[in-house]
């Protein structure tokens, strides 16, 4: 499969927009799955200059996705030394990372060799391993612990995955020569020379390694998945120091890296700081659905209980539903239909204009299901189906089920969410490449009969990276960081439409459930 930057309006371009004060700059470095994107941003959260490039996935077998963990450092120093260069160095005060989450990355201590590839959040390999973990009946103490359900997603089983893909992995790892961290730790390793190894709050919460009550790596955790503590990196509040660029081409030595946060975890921190019933999705590759609570305590095991950050004073907690195909599906039917011919342009008024020409999708349901399904079902074992085919089909049509694939999986995740006793609804805010379609989020505040809040600031990941490390750097308290908060378009519910809605709906539920007992028969 080709990148999404056509599909999800991103291109590989570097942009410049003001000028600035000196040491006023923060610049956040957003490493996602399809792209990795440097954005400076000045005292008062306006957007400088930005730098982004496109990056590769790797399907090699059925269910593995992976890239390349050099090409993760490789892009994510040219664009951070792009954009240092236009606002520049002098004027920099500080460095922000927002990244892809669960993503696990292994290597040599002593020369910064990637173990082999950087195993993705999407990737399935380790299936069955979670599956044994589950007949050995482990998965009640997991999500006890943990907060998180049993799932390939998750960065634990990957981690072990690469130690025994490597000669003598768990002894050396044991000895400390092999480091196992998240996106977070190998950028910061690399951009501070192998001086900083560390990650953040909000990505140790998404290892499967680390204690929702204790705060720390689980001893129990590390036995359970033969991960040794001497392999992972030391845990630090999202915002805060991690330590100082060093040796990297085109980044001058000696600039502080202020706040680590995992891209999802950003995107609600930019929303709205965390406000109770702002619950946020992200649409992307795949989708994360997270809101606020006031606790590690959840009773809702098809959800994941995480840290949202760390905030320099104290932990927020966040209840969450992990997508793995939203975008993905999109991008997925796109190349299916002929559709990826087109230029970006016309790509994005066909995404709109197609769903619209039509009615319904005329009993279509896409259950996007690529690479397994992630929540409120976690079935990694599930594969993908179209439903309903029939002669008067065509391509309007199943652009329009790909589209509502999307809308119907963010709403299973807000319906199992509403079993939390802590969680209230007030709006959706969304942000993410998707979200661009207006017709997809009219629809999907029809579907869920509440405001959808749409940020249309492309940045929003890095924002909130940026605000973090602005908030460390001047010893803020976070209210005072609402001013540079972003506006939204709303979109209203058509309560109407919203009641003829719940029987399509749940004729995709059905649909969903159908693609699983296929997989099971077969």
């Amino acid at each position: 499969m080709k990148p999404l930057p056509a599909i999800l309006g991103l291109t590989p371009t570097c942009t410049s927009e003001a000028t600035v004060a000196s040491k006023e700059v923060i610049i956040a470095l957003d490493e996602g799955t399809t792209n990795a994107k440097a954005v400076a941003l000045d005292a008062r959260g306006r957007v400088l200059a930005s730098c982004s490039q496109p990056l590769t996935i790797s399907t090699p077998r059925d269910g593995w996705v992976e890239q390349p963990a050099e090409l993760l450092i490789e892009a994510s120093i040219s664009v951070l030394a792009q954009v240092i260069e236009t606002v520049g160095a002098e004027n920099v005060a500080a460095l922000a990372i927002s990244n892809q989450r669960e993503t696990a990355v292994g290597w040599y201590r002593r020369n910064s060799r990637p173990l082999g590839a950087a195993l993705t959040w999407q990737c399935s390999r380790t299936a069955g391993f979670c599956q044994s973990l589950r007949q050995q009946g482990k998965e009640a103490r997991i999500k006890a612990v943990t907060g998180l359900p049993i799932a390939p997603l998750f960065s634990a089983s990957k981690m072990r995955w690469l130690l025994d893909s490597v000669p003598n992995g768990a002894e050396l790892a044991a000895r400390g020569e092999i480091c196992l961290g998240t996106v977070d730790s190998w950028l910061l390793w690399n951009l501070t020379g192998g001086e900083a190894f560390c990650c953040d709050y909000s990505n140790a919460a998404r290892t499967q390694l680390f204690n929702l009550h204790t705060a720390g790596w689980d001893n129990e955790m590390l036995d359970l998945f033969a991960i040794p503590r001497e392999a992972l990196p030391e845990i630090r509040p999202s915002s805060g120091l991690f330590g100082y660029t060093r040796g990297c081409h085109g980044i001058p030595d000696g600039i502080p890296i202020m706040a680590a946060i995992g891209d999802s975890h950003a995107a609600l921190f930019a929303h709205g700081l965390g406000s109770e019933g702002c619950v946020k999705a992200t649409y992307g590759t795949g989708s994360s659905v997270m809101a606020p609570v006031n606790s590690a305590q959840s009773g809702v095991n098809s959800l994941a209980t995480t840290v949202a950050w760390h905030d320099g004073e104290r932990l927020v907690y966040g209840l969450e539903g992990n997508i793995p195909h939203t975008g993905d599906a999109v991008a997925w039917m796109v190349e299916s239909t002929g559709l990826d011919l087109l230029s970006p342009a016309e790509l994005a008024q066909q995404l709109s204009q197609l769903p619209a020409s039509v009615d319904s999708t005329l009993g279509v349901y896409f259950v996007p299901a690529l690479t397994g399904l992630g929540a409120p079902w976690w079935d990694e074992n599930a594969r993908g189906m179209i439903r309903g085919l029939s002669r008067g089909v065509k391509r309007a049509h199943l652009i329009r089920a790909a589209l509502e694939s999307i809308a119907y999986q963010i709403a299973d995740v807000v319906m199992t969410m509403r079993q939390h006793s802590d969680f209230h609804l007030t709006a959706l805010m969304v942000d993410g490449g998707p979200t661009r379609n207006d017709w997809l989020i009219q629809y999907q505040a029809d579907l869920l009969g509440c405001p959808v809040m749409r940020s249309d600031v492309t940045e929003l990941s890095a924002m909130g990276a940026a605000l973090l490390a602005r908030k460390a750097l001047l010893n803020l308290p976070v209210q005072e960081l609402r001013q540079f908060l972003p506006e939204h378009v709303s979109f209203l519910p058509d309560m109407t439409r919203h009641g003829r809605l719940q029987k399509r709906w749940h004729e995709w539920q059905s649909a969903v459930e159908l693609t699983r007992l296929q997989k099971t028969s077969a």
